[in-house]
């Protein structure tokens, strides 16, 4: 068998997506820091853990794709590993289940150290990764893809990330899971809405699916502006720190996603949106966590 590039493992992970996995690690770790010292062993297990649980999602997704046969050359959006770069699908199932062993593994260290309840949340949340395009009815083929996806990569890390560093959730933890739960369901919904035609004709029931091309960007508008009301709550409200609201310069980007969607268009002239969107999830995160790092170590 021809030996693969690097190019085409790099391909593989995905790593424009990345961030929606380390970020709410970082910001998870970063608001608790004001009440402990950073356990770096406990940080960076969950770091990796939560990495390589997405990369072994988007994996699921391209297997379970490419069998069901949505995926081909012509594919807009897609990682490519099997139709493209040449890799079998049992191979890409392999990494896969290569991935959330690791991660498995790490998940036990982080509960023996900390709590044994998280391992059963860790185990649910690989459970969801996998039934989220694997198993009968996958999650991404249902209306509550965003919603499931905010919740876990979301709440579940953050909280799970606060919890490893002191041992509780916290109201702070909770508020900013909040607007990053929403950024992330954000992504997905730019995706389905970019994918819109072709899920309908596979049959697929996704929030875009059901309310159309020009509600689905309203839907998309409405996510962005409560992210941005959730963390001005925060901070006015409930004392998390006006450092954070450096994630207000995501604004501009958000606007220019909604922009873009807004003109129905063919899935290919809509990546320029879909990019956008990943990049307010991405910029949001790492704004908020440039504040709290600033608010920690400079002030």
């Amino acid at each position: 068998m021809k030996q693969k590039s690097k190019g085409a493992y790099w391909r593989m992970i995905r790593p424009h997506t990345l961030t929606a996995s380390f970020i709410p690690v970082l910001l998870g770790t970063f608001i608790v820091l004001d009440q402990t010292e950073l356990k770096w062993g406990l940080f960076l297990a969950m770091l990796v853990a939560s990495v390589l649980i997405q990369i072994a999602t988007n994996l699921f997704n391209e297997y379970y794709d490419y069998k069901r046969g949505l995926d081909h050359e012509g594919s807009i959006g897609i990682g490519g590993s099997i139709v493209r770069d040449g890799f079998t699908p049992q191979q890409v199932l392999a990494i896969a289940l290569g991935m959330y062993t690791t991660a498995a593994l790490l998940g036990l260290y982080i509960a023996a150290s900390t709590s044994w309840h998280l391992l059963w949340i860790g185990a649910l949340s690989m459970l969801v990764g996998y039934l989220y395009t694997g198993g009968p009815l996958p999650i991404a083929y249902t209306p509550f893809g965003e919603i499931v996806a905010g919740l876990f990569m979301g709440y579940v890390i953050i909280g799970i990330s606060g919890f490893i560093q002191i041992n509780t959730v916290t109201t702070e933890l909770l508020l900013v899971s909040f607007p990053m739960a929403l950024l992330i369901g954000a992504i997905l919904l730019a995706n389905n809405i970019r994918d819109l035609d072709n899920d309908k004709e596979n049959g697929r029931k996704t929030i875009a699916c059901l309310v159309g091309h020009r509600r689905a960007v309203y839907v998309l508008a409405a996510f962005f502006i409560a992210a941005l009301v959730g963390i001005i709550v925060a901070v006015m409200f409930y004392g998390v720190t006006p450092w954070v609201l450096l994630s207000l310069f995501t604004v501009p980007v958000m606007i220019r996603a909604i922009q873009r969607f807004w003109q129905k268009a063919e899935p290919a002239a809509l990546m320029p949106a879909m990019a956008m969107t990943a990049k307010v999830n991405t910029l949001f995160g790492a704004w908020m966590v440039v504040g709290l790092i600033v608010s920690r170590f400079v002030l």
